[in-house]
Formats: structure tokens, C-alpha cells, sequence
């Protein structure tokens, strides 16, 4: 196929491709969440961005009202963990699986350079996109697998600034001693 990324044996964590590099989850208090994850897993440390901002995206074919939300990111051999917390109350692709006040398993994402081709094998098989957005010059989507899989697939357009932050978290989690700043910012200042 063209434009994909060949498939194989060894992922790279942060690097493009056909596969799953991400899985995510919904929390009500990022940190918390962080500290219980780096304790109770010994995954870590966790980078957080916090209050991202996002304006301007389509949720389920309509202007969405906007979002704010917090990440954080640690890596896990091939996968990185990501937690979400959003702040505001607005309809997202987030509170269509998990309601305020719940917390627990949101989606996967695929990290690809053929982003227009991976999102259409899902919208040819009937599935939706529950949010369309642009983050920088960086395209992704939220799509609503969740009558097949359980939860949504994530599909992420390669971005130079996005796989340098990707490679210092994996690069950061090969490093750590599991003890020393679970917690980091995602970009100090």
C-alpha cells in the first residue's frame, strides 16, 4: 500500500504506523490518576499538558463548542498511556463513553503519516467520526468504534513537533528509576 508504513516486529514507541501505539483513559483527576498508575503499575514518569485549549472542531458533523481538557503521557515498552481530564462540560467524544463523574477506558490511537486513507477504512466500514479537529497543523479524529470494539480509535497525523514530545516520553520512561519526578511538565518553561 502506499503512503503506509511497513509493518514490523519491533514498534518503536512514538514512531508511525498501522498499529495501536497508543491506549487511553478518562480520569477525573489527572494527577491523582498519574500518581496511581506510576504506584500501583510502575509505568511512568507521566508528562502533563495541561488546559488545551481546543477552539475549532467538528463533533459528530456540527461545530463543536469547544474543549478543555488536560493529558498525560507515559510510555509502556510499545504503548504509550495516555490519561485525559476534561474540564469543561461541553459534548465531546470523551463524555460520549464515559460520563462526568466516571472514570475508565476511552480509546486507542494510530499515529500515522496516511492519515486520510487510515480514517477512511473505518468510515468505509460504517463507522462515524464522533469529533474531526486540527491541533497546530496536525489533523486527528475521534472515531466512533464503539458498537464493534468497545471504545473509539484515535487516528493521529504524523507531525515532526508531535513525534519529538512522542520520542522524549519514550525515551524518558527507558531512563527512569521509578521513583525520581513521576510527575513532569509536558513542556517547562
Amino acid at each position: 500500500m502506499s503512503g503506509t508504513a511497513p509493518i514490523t516486529s519491533a514498534v518503536i514507541p512514538g514512531q508511525p504506523g498501522p498499529h495501536l501505539m497508543q491506549a487511553a483513559f478518562l480520569v477525573e483527576d489527572l494527577e491523582a490518576a498519574a500518581r496511581a498508575w506510576t504506584q500501583t503499575t510502575g509505568i511512568g514518569p507521566f508528562f502533563i499538558v495541561p488546559h488545551i485549549q481546543l477552539a475549532e472542531f467538528d463533533y459528530r458533523g456540527e461545530k463543536g463548542a469547544g474543549l478543555d481538557f488536560s493529558v498525560a503521557l507515559a510510555q509502556s515498552g510499545g504503548v504509550q498511556i495516555e490519561l485525559i481530564q476534561q474540564h469543561c462540560d461541553n459534548p465531546s467524544a470523551y463524555r460520549d463513553l464515559i460520563a462526568k463523574g466516571q472514570q475508565g477506558f476511552h480509546h486507542f490511537c494510530i499515529y500515522t503519516p496516511d492519515y486520510d486513507a487510515t480514517r477512511q477504512r473505518y468510515i468505509d466500514q460504517g463507522f462515524i467520526s464522533a469529533v474531526d479537529g486540527v491541533f497546530g497543523a496536525m489533523r486527528f479524529c475521534y472515531v466512533d468504534t464503539s458498537p464493534a470494539l468497545g471504545c473509539m480509535i484515535e487516528i493521529v497525523e504524523q507531525d515532526e513537533g508531535q513525534t519529538a514530545f512522542f520520542t522524549r516520553v519514550a525515551e524518558a520512561a527507558a531512563d527512569w528509576d521509578g521513583v525520581t519526578d513521576p510527575i513532569r511538565p509536558g513542556f517547562p518553561d
